[in-house]
């Protein structure tokens, strides 16, 4: 796979230094297929944070992540909302862990909608 990957990414430093608004390259399905879910997210408005690989993240970079501020994931983790470990005096968060908060997060809040719209249907206050 990462041979793949590094060839794809040369195809493309090699299109991108063509002028020109548009760009020719060939590129296997999996990096087309990843280029297309950021892109997909971009046009939506999404962040997209790139971790190169990175299997632990620091608060402020957990806080881009969740689209947050540092301070609020301090709380979390203060909470243990959001698990962490020291490594000397930092903090690291793995970046599984602040997926499975977010995934929870939307969760809750899918969860919360639907309450609250089965309460206003409820009470009339619906069209």
């Amino acid at each position: 796979m990462g041979a793949v990957l590094i060839r794809d990414a040369e195809a493309l430093q090699r299109a991108l230094e063509v002028d020109g608004d548009r760009v020719n390259v060939s590129l296997s399905r999996e990096t087309a297929e990843m280029l297309v879910r950021v892109v997909e997210a971009q046009a939506k408005g999404q962040g997209i944070v790139v971790t190169h690989g990175l299997q632990e993240v620091s608060p402020a970079e957990a806080a881009l992540m969740l689209g947050m501020s540092r301070p609020q994931v301090r709380k979390l983790m203060d909470r243990g909302a959001l698990p962490y470990r020291m490594v000397g005096a930092h903090h690291r968060i793995a970046v599984e862990d602040v997926q499975d908060f977010l995934a929870g997060e939307r969760q809750r809040r899918r969860d919360a909608l639907s309450k609250f719209s089965a309460l206003e249907n409820e009470l009339g206050l619906t069209e």
